[in-house]
């Protein structure tokens, strides 16, 4: 029994020595100076960036309650690098540079992500235009760098790999053959993100998911105000929202309006391939292991960051061929959203045939 208990004894003794040792480490880590290249290309941020991102997170997450917690500036590294390197939270776990059990790593992602999804940062943060001098701003830019007047921003989807949900499974499962979340985008001719939804699953086809979204409901409010999201085929036409023209005539105004609105509606998809390259815990390959709602959540919160880095000019590190090609293997095509005759359809066409004349008229 003396035995057993001197056996038990030595076994918790090591056991809170390696938890000393492991805080000593990241404390270690967090006073010595790394180089600058070496610090973004684990986190994402430069060391300026990172310190502004956290001055408004730091005052959101739970304080120390002793000594041995793992303070706010860890738990933020923690979640970049597993933002950034999509690996399993018990690799995450076993970086050097902050090493710690597998659950305390889940418990900063959790606590980071909460906190990135706060109405604060999400206000400072993705910002769709409210005035009309916000979005003149935007019409500007797209009008200077594409020539389509009116834009103020793409709209499109992207799917997010998940594990298997335990509940309504059907929701999630694409066509592709696994189960995602289908994270609806919009963008601006910079590259922010304006506004994001994370809330539906692959099943879910891109004109549902607009059509339940609050931006839709603020442009139709809008009046006396000639103002457009670019779409695919996937979406509904309508005033405020251009698709292409179906069948255009090679060459034609209806061609020519077909060929910049498809150049001008890549930013989107610029978007998402800069999005999954620094984050890439979105990539299709990675598949978040979380229920919905949570891989929703980290979705949310690296847009926020991805805007923090647009704001920054920020180098984005590239993908592998391999990489890419996977990535666009396992993306569903865009499904032609069939159209009922609708007065809002009519009024759309009636809209995009004077947006066709209004280019021709500027050649």
């Amino acid at each position: 029994m003396a035995r057993l208990a001197g056996i038990l004894e030595a076994l918790n003794e090591e056991k809170i020595e390696r938890r000393r040792i492991k805080r000593k480490m990241r404390k270690r880590y967090l006073q010595r100076s790394i180089p600058d290249f070496e610090f973004v290309s684990k986190y994402r941020l430069s060391r300026e960036l990172f310190e502004d991102l956290c001055q408004d997170v730091v005052p959101l997450l739970s304080l120390p309650k002793n000594s041995r917690a793992i303070d706010p500036i860890t738990k933020i590294l923690t979640a970049l690098n597993f933002y950034a390197s999509g690996c399993y939270q018990g690799a995450v776990g076993q970086n050097l540079d902050t090493p710690m059990a597998q659950q305390s790593v889940s418990n900063c992602i959790r606590d980071v992500t909460d906190a990135l999804n706060t109405p604060f940062i999400l206000r400072k943060y993705i910002r769709f235009p409210q005035s009309r001098e916000d979005r003149n701003v935007l019409k500007r830019n797209f009008a200077t760098q594409y020539g389509i007047p009116g834009v103020i921003g793409c709209i499109d989807c992207t799917h997010v790999a998940i594990i298997r949900p335990t509940t309504n499974e059907e929701r999630f499962f694409n066509r592709k053959h696994y189960h995602s979340l289908n994270v609806q985008v919009i963008a601006d001719s910079n590259l922010k993100i304006l506004n994001i939804d994370a809330s539906y699953g692959g099943a879910t086809h891109d004109a549902f998911i607009w059509e339940h979204n609050e931006i839709k409901d603020h442009l139709e409010s809008l009046q006396g105000e000639t103002t457009y999201l670019l779409g695919d085929s996937g979406y509904p036409l309508r005033v405020y929202l251009m698709t292409p023209y179906e069948n255009a005539v090679e060459d034609s105004p209806e061609d020519r309006y077909n060929s910049r609105h498809k150049r001008t509606r890549n930013t989107v998809e610029r978007v998402f391939g800069i999005l999954k390259s620094r984050w890439r815990c979105l990539l299709a390959a990675r598949e978040l292991h979380y229920a919905p709602r949570a891989a929703g959540r980290i979705s949310i919160a690296c847009a926020v960051l991805h805007n923090m880095c647009i704001d920054q000019n920020l180098t984005t590190p590239d993908l592998s061929s391999e990489e890419i090609n996977n990535e666009s293997a396992r993306q569903p095509s865009a499904t032609v959203w069939h159209q009922s005759s609708t007065a809002a359809l009519d009024r759309g066409r009636t809209a995009r045939n004077s947006l066709i004349q209004l280019l021709e008229q500027s050649r």
